[in-house]
């Protein structure tokens, strides 16, 4: 299995984040612009939190509050758990799917460098599959061992 660097090198690099003390409607336009589903919070380079749809749909749209008047930090998940570059990617799917996250900030030298979601595991594991099946076509077409 490949490491969480590993992952982050397929992907453009781009960290999406906002402070906690903008509104949720920036985060939104975020997500929109960006085609993603979550963004970091951050706050004079620290890592703070992280906002998803999921939050904003839940504690913004919901209870009927206007996303144009609502802040981050009312929203957004606290001290979110980061994995590191050197983390292997079966520990972070293990983590996602034991506490129900899609996405995990990567942290290398006390700094966001990325994140990794859900859809990148995913995608990761279908390279290895295809690597292993490639892998054995070609043992099988050269008649295998002692051909």
């Amino acid at each position: 299995m490949t490491t969480v660097k590993s992952v982050l090198t397929q992907k453009d690099g781009t960290l999406i984040s906002v402070r906690s003390d903008d509104q949720v409607v920036k985060a939104l336009l975020q997500m929109r612009d960006n085609r993603v589903r979550s963004v970091l919070v951050i706050d004079d380079g620290v890592l703070v939190g992280i906002v998803t749809q999921g939050d904003c749909a839940i504690k913004v749209l919901l209870p009927g509050l206007d996303a144009k008047q609502t802040m981050i930090s009312q929203v957004m998940t606290r001290n979110p758990i980061t994995v590191k570059l050197a983390d292997r990617v079966d520990a972070c799917m293990g983590l996602m799917a034991g506490k129900g996250f899609r996405h995990l900030p990567v942290i290398d030298g006390g700094k966001v460098v990325g994140v990794i979601s859900i859809g990148d595991v995913v995608k990761d594991i279908i390279r290895d599959l295809q690597l292993n099946v490639g892998d054995l076509m070609g043992y099988i077409m050269t008649d295998g061992p002692g051909g």
